[in-house]
């Protein structure tokens, strides 16, 4: 029996051995680069240990500013962008005719190059001297004035940013809980068809704690993908989003590891472990809540 376990982590070791360099030993060294006040990249020195970096990051105005644009991209994009799959799924596994095909159409866009489906937007939201872009042209065909999404107003720009979001995550939601529909057993509808049960029923009782798992997992995967936002933004507003007043909490690491305000790892640090504790706080939250919701 030692044997087996022995050679069992011996099987693991180049795993365990990767998993260490690349993924434990990177975050306990941000961990210690947070805490290392006055770090200068340069020369590989600093002042001391404490808790300046964090009381820098958490009163910086721009920190500030990519934790509320951040906040707002994960309450609005996550459950819509869920929900509205959920709602193509359901449509898809009712077609029989052409269904591969409709499959295949709504998983093009995740395919595509993210920065050029946002140049795409770009283009489509906003206002030059010559043009007031598309959505503007519609916007004025039913009466409304047109609203520049780019470089205007801040919620004009936050909508842009959230429908680009939903609109690249959707296609990967819609496979995974096309698939997820597909693998429940359709006793259970047969069952209930001969009961006489409404549709609405079916998919409350039947359809929905059958693919919860799946949902779960999507919602999980889908809050730590919207933290984690950053090409998005830059494909929309540019590389200074802070001008833009749209940067996010990895643009705020990038930025000052290597933007025009760079060279500062240890705020970059600090701001990297807020950033994880957040994923790591909801993420927990979120397994707590599935145990009494989630059907295995």
């Amino acid at each position: 029996m030692e044997k087996n376990n022995l050679k069992g982590w011996l099987y693991l070791l180049p795993a365990i051995a990767f998993l260490g360099f690349f993924l434990v030993y990177p975050l306990v060294d941000v961990f210690i680069y947070s805490f290392e006040e006055g770090y200068n990249s340069a020369s590989q020195t600093f002042f001391g240990h404490g808790w300046y970096n964090y009381s820098y990051v958490l009163h910086d105005t721009y920190f500030l500013q990519a934790v509320k644009n951040t906040i707002i991209l994960v309450a609005v994009t996550v459950p819509l962008s869920t929900g509205i799959a959920l709602l193509i799924s359901l449509a898809l596994s009712s077609i029989k005719p052409l269904k591969e095909l409709f499959q295949t159409v709504y998983f093009l866009p995740y395919v595509t190059n993210t920065l050029a489906v946002g140049l795409v937007f770009m283009i489509l939201f906003k206002k030059t001297a010559y043009s007031d872009g598309m959505i503007n042209v519609l916007i004025q065909l039913f009466g409304g004035k047109s609203v520049d999404f780019i470089d205007g107003p801040y919620w004009a720009k936050m909508f842009v940013l959230c429908f680009y979001t939903i609109w690249i995550v959707m296609p990967f939601k819609i496979l995974i809980l096309t698939s997820a529909l597909a693998s429940v057993d359709q006793t259970y509808y047969n069952a209930a068809r001969v009961d006489g049960t409404s549709k609405f029923r079916i998919f409350y009782k039947i359809t929905l704690p059958m693919i919860s798992p799946m949902i779960f997992y999507l919602v999980i995967t889908g809050f730590i993908g919207a933290f984690k936002a950053y090409s998005d933004a830059v494909a929309l507003f540019g590389t200074d989003l802070n001008a833009a007043g749209m940067n996010t909490m990895v643009g705020y690491i990038y930025d000052m590891l290597y933007g025009n305000s760079g060279g500062f790892p240890s705020y970059a640090s600090a701001a990297a472990i807020i950033l994880f504790v957040i994923v790591l706080s909801i993420t927990c939250i979120n397994l707590s809540i599935s145990r009494d919701k989630i059907h295995y």
